[in-house]
């Protein structure tokens, strides 16, 4: 099961995350306290980052298919985050808005190259689809290591070697993966599609180049105009999603029914990661202004810091999650990818429910200790890991073979859009620059807020319920289907 190329796209995976969420986390504090932006400016740009890069996976699943294929696609991405770091190293050393606004535009394009190209390519290192759907949570456990690394880590670093001193650091991890990439070459192009295999033509780079250059100058005019970025953001969102409704009608019946299933899950996975999304901006900003202490009374933790609880239980939850579900198949309980969703949203709101209780209570010294959102993260995570690796996986096992980059696309595009419409939501909790915060208007407005979001994933448990029952639906007309106009083929599904 596991080999050489899945064990160093693992390690790849790691310094990602690293990199990526070291300098995520470092983004709150950099605007508001260097760049001298607002709550609500800061929510917007850094829900933007976290959001943005995903919706590039439009470009990136069609880049992949159509032009370079998966490992040429997943090495550039590599490639574009050392760019885009050293542009935020130059920004935050002269404090230069459009050099930082950049280096995050070219990030945000990596990040679109890499979602759907490496999930494919991952995929290609196992022997079966079973191994690879037994592999992906672990994969993500993996990628946790790296995350919570760097959200722990770089807020404590960057009290000694700046804000620029942190981007540089995550310059330099992203590059030793580029190198692992690069040294691999040719063991990952012999795995890919004939696409991987062959040399391209001027014609395919130059369209590449086209497309390149459009997209980051994009991102760049949405970063710094989002007011018109987060109405981009749903446009091409939703112009993705009526391609992928186009592409159904040109396909049989059955192919078309099992698309149909990838527009439910993406539309749960869009509702769930609207959650997902507030850890970076409202919970961030709750933190910020409240977290005080020490974990357990002797772990030092920076406020911005208490993100890195997910990925610290996402480390954990990958192997427990793996490991729960095998053992209800083993006892003939096969739950449905969007049952495991609506497990995911109970498990939300458990977390949000836990979350509006400590700050519906919260005593005149306005703080919250951080044991309250260790157990916060320890529901989402566990939510999070079931969301991010089944979803994926069976977005795959259902995509027809030509369009699977495009397909896993849809998953990055639900990010995208979950993530702008977070990011919003959370501006409604933002304090005026120079406003303090005081018991009241904690209890009254934090408290309402995430009562609402509470109430709203106990909701989604029973959507969610009636999606898997629908899918399973659609799933057993599409085999009757093949196996009446296509007896000679065996279905899998």
């Amino acid at each position: 099961m596991w080999n050489k190329l899945n064990k160093s796209m693992m390690v790849c995976q790691m310094l990602f995350g690293l990199s990526f969420y070291g300098v995520l986390v470092s983004l709150t504090r950099f605007f508001l306290e260097e760049l001298n932006y607002g709550e609500s400016e800061t929510m917007m740009v850094v829900g933007a980052f976290a959001a943005i890069g995903p919706l590039f996976a439009i470009a990136g699943g069609f880049i992949a298919d159509k032009l370079l294929g998966a490992y040429r696609s997943l090495t550039i991405s590599y490639a574009a985050f050392v760019t885009g770091y050293i542009l935020l190293v130059v920004g935050a050393s002269s404090l230069h808005v459009p050099t930082a606004m950049a280096g995050i535009a070219l990030a945000s394009y990596g990040r679109g190259l890499m979602s759907p190209s490496y999930p494919s390519l991952y995929r290609r290192t196992f022997n079966s689809q079973k191994e690879f759907e037994q592999g992906f949570p672990i994969n993500y456990s993996v990628n946790n290591i790296g995350a919570f690394a760097g959200q722990y880590l770089f807020p404590m670093l960057i009290l000694y070697i700046g804000f620029t001193g942190g981007f540089m650091l995550s310059a330099i991890l992203a590059a030793v993966a580029l190198v692992v990439l690069v040294v691999l070459k040719k063991p990952f192009s012999a795995l890919g599609k004939p696409i991987d295999q062959k040399s391209l033509s001027i014609k395919a780079w130059f369209g590449f180049a086209v497309i390149s250059f459009a997209m980051v100058g994009l991102v760049f005019f949405m970063f710094s105009n989002m007011e018109i970025g987060q109405n981009i953001v749903y446009a091409i969102g939703l112009m993705a999603i009526g391609y992928f409704i186009a592409l159904m009608f040109q396909v049989g019946h059955a192919e078309k029914l099992r698309m149909g299933t990838i527009l439910i899950a993406t539309f749960l996975t869009t509702c769930f990661f609207v959650y997902y999304g507030q850890m970076m901006t409202s919970m961030n900003i709750v933190a910020i202004n409240t977290l005080s202490g020490n974990l357990f009374g002797f772990i030092p933790l920076q406020p911005e810091a208490a993100m890195a609880m997910n990925p610290l239980w996402c480390m954990v939850g990958g192997p427990v999650v793996a490991m729960a579900f095998s053992a209800l198949e083993k006892k003939g309980i096969n739950l449905s990818t969007a049952t495991k969703v609506s497990v995911a949203f109970v498990m939300t709101a458990i977390a949000f429910g836990i979350l509006t209780y400590f700050i519906s209570n919260i005593g005149p010294d306005v703080t919250i200790r951080p044991e309250v959102f260790f157990a916060v993260h320890f529901f989402q995570a566990l939510a999070e890991v079931i969301v991010g690796s089944m979803v994926v996986a069976f977005i795959l096992s259902v995509a027809p073979a030509h369009i699977e980059n495009f397909s896993v696309s849809l998953f990055s595009v639900a990010i995208a859009l979950s993530g702008i419409v977070g990011a919003v939501l959370s501006t409604h909790i933002a304090l005026e620059k120079g406003q303090v915060l005081t018991q009241d208007i904690a209890q009254n407005m934090y408290g309402d807020y995430f009562q609402m979001l509470t109430i709203m994933a106990v909701v989604m448990v029973a959507v969610a319920l009636v999606c898997s029952k629908v899918i399973a639906l659609m799933l057993r007309r599409a085999e009757q289907h093949d196996a009446v106009n296509h007896p000679e083929v065996e279905t899998t599904v």
